[in-house]
């Protein structure tokens, strides 16, 4: 079980990090709201330290480790208590998590439905059953100091490029190539919002060629 990861960010997503340690990659699913505040807490060396949430995502025929990470233990029991209302797993609560903890812990605490389905993927019943199973247990959490911008921002069209080129030459394009496969699909459709979208018009492009 790993229960904490320390190490260099190599990589940064919109639910995700890539974190080298020891020479090893690990990827760590974090909430927008942890994600926002990594980089403020590396150390003088790049470093960042993560309480992490070890499980596997089981399919027909294996399972798969998956961590999330946290910049501390309170974030993460909040978590903990989050996944244990029903239909709500690690995933889901990853990208639900996109304002601050105690924000959120605050709404849960006084049953606010109407603010919990401005979550993403947390409807009008979800939102009843939060507040079910966890109303009167947020003491320690609504006092989080924690903060997010209001509308999470999205990667930046050069974190955008540059996670597109990442993809590219891991499949074997050269740089050049896949440099200029960007510069035109971005020409054509200046308005893409993340990666997956770039490297869908770069496939349309290559289509039409």
């Amino acid at each position: 079980m790993i229960i904490a990861i320390t190490g260099r960010i190599t990589r940064q997503g919109t639910t995700s990090i890539t974190i080298e340690t020891n020479g090893l990659g690990y990827e760590v699913l974090t909430p927008i709201s942890v994600l926002q505040r990594v980089k403020e807490n590396q150390d003088s060396d790049g470093n960042v330290h993560l309480i992490t949430y070890h499980y596997y995502q089981m399919t027909p025929s294996t399972g798969v480790p998956v961590l999330v990470g946290f910049l501390n233990e309170i974030e993460r029991d909040f978590f903990l208590e989050f996944i244990k209302v029903s239909g709500v797993g690690p995933k889901a609560a990853v990208k639900a998590l996109n304002r601050a903890i105690g924000e959120i812990a605050q709404a849960m605490d006084r049953g606010d439905t109407k603010y919990l389905k401005t979550l993403p993927g947390i409807g009008e019943q979800k939102a009843r059953e939060i507040v079910a199973k966890l109303q009167g247990k947020m003491g320690k959490f609504t006092l989080m100091q924690d903060r997010v911008v209001t509308e999470a921002p999205k990667a930046g069209l050069r974190d955008i490029e540059e996670e597109a080129l990442h993809i590219l030459l891991q499949l074997q394009y050269k740089r050049a190539e896949a440099q200029e496969m960007i510069k035109k699909a971005l020409e054509r459709c200046p308005q893409l919002a993340s990666s997956e979208d770039l490297l869908s018009e770069i496939y349309k492009q290559r289509k039409t060629v």
